[in-house]
């Protein structure tokens, strides 16, 4: 057997210790991107607390990218942050009230806090919440997520 040579044992050691390598391809393991089925469902995501990047996709070339993009990022900061993918032609109207007329964008939905009745209760069984949306404008790329976690306080990982 012969011995590796002095390139290839640097560059093991390399993929082994650098944290930001990007070398393809990149095994992920299984998908952590949950498609959006109904805002039922996308409710329910939400009352568990933790945030919710929300990618409003068509198809076109630029979504392929942010499909690998958003891939990579949802197995990096599983399971403190969720990831949703939204097919908008499936789901025009959940697409619609975001009142955004550029695709792909990606908005980030955080901390659903039960709100206070103001005005005449229609039902007593139904609970109001608020829920913070905040554009994601950063790189798009798991350093451009990474960066925008911190500057808004997000737990994204066990040590911070």
């Amino acid at each position: 057997m012969a011995e590796d040579s002095f390139l290839d044992r640097m560059l093991s050691h390399l993929r082994s210790s650098c944290r930001y390598y990007t070398g393809y391809p990149k095994d992920l393991g299984p998908s952590r991107i949950i498609p959006f089925t109904s805002e039922r469902q996308f409710v329910q995501l939400l009352h568990e607390g933790r945030p919710v990047v929300v990618a409003f996709t068509i198809k076109c070339t630029y979504a392929k990218h942010l499909d690998s993009v958003l891939e990579e990022a949802a197995a990096t900061f599983y399971p403190h942050i969720k990831f949703v993918r939204v097919e908008c032609p499936k789901y025009p109207g959940f697409c619609i009230a975001r009142s955004r007329n550029e695709y792909p964008f990606i908005e980030v939905f955080h901390s659903p806090e039960q709100t206070m009745n103001q005005g005449k209760a229609v039902d007593p069984n139904i609970t109001k919440y608020s829920v913070k949306v905040l554009p994601y404008n950063y790189d798009q790329s798991v350093y451009g997520f990474r960066e925008y976690f911190k500057k808004h306080n997000f737990k994204f990982s066990e040590t911070n």
